[in-house]
C-alpha cells in the first residue's frame, strides 16, 4: 500500500476510514404514489365531563338575570354599590358560604362573579359600559 492509500486524519487505510468512504445516502423518501395509505380512524368526539362534586361558588352566569332584573327595577341605572346591595338582598339564598369567601385579590367571591356577568352582558349588547362605577342596561 502506498502513502496514498491511508488517511491524512486517521492513519488508517483508506477502505477502512470513516474520512475516506462518502457517507450512505439517505433512504428514500416517501411519495404520494409509494406510501401505504394509512387506515383511517374514525373521528370521535368525547362528551363534555360531567361535574360530580359540585360548585363551591356561584358561577357568573347564574347572576346575569338578577342583574338585569335589578337595573330594570331601578330605572335602568344604578352606582355599583347600591346594584351589589341590592343585587345581594335579591339571591342571598342562593350564596353558598364560599361566595362570602375573598378572592386572592380580596374581594368577596360573589361580587368578582357578578363582574364578569357584567362584562359577559356587555359583549352580549344587554349592558353598555357607561360612566366609572355606574353599571347601566344597554
Amino acid at each position: 500500500m502506498s502513502d496514498e492509500d491511508y488517511c491524512e486524519l486517521c492513519d488508517l487505510p483508506k477502505s477502512q476510514c470513516i474520512h475516506g468512504n462518502p457517507p450512505a445516502p439517505p433512504p428514500p423518501r416517501a411519495t404520494a404514489r409509494t406510501a401505504t395509505p394509512r387506515a383511517s380512524r374514525p373521528v370521535v368526539k368525547k362528551a363534555a365531563p360531567t361535574r360530580t362534586v359540585p360548585r363551591r361558588w356561584t358561577p357568573p352566569d347564574a347572576f346575569k338575570a338578577d342583574i338585569v332584573a335589578v337595573l330594570e327595577d331601578a330605572g335602568g341605572e344604578l352606582e355599583q354599590e347600591d346594584l351589589f346591595r341590592a343585587l345581594e338582598a335579591r339571591v342571598a339564598e342562593r350564596l353558598t358560604e364560599a361566595d362570602h369567601q375573598t378572592t386572592p385579590e380580596g374581594e368577596l367571591r360573589w361580587r368578582y362573579a357578578a363582574r364578569r356577568a357584567r362584562q359577559a352582558l356587555i359583549t352580549d349588547g344587554a349592558m353598555v359600559k357607561g360612566r366609572p362605577g355606574v353599571w347601566s342596561l344597554g
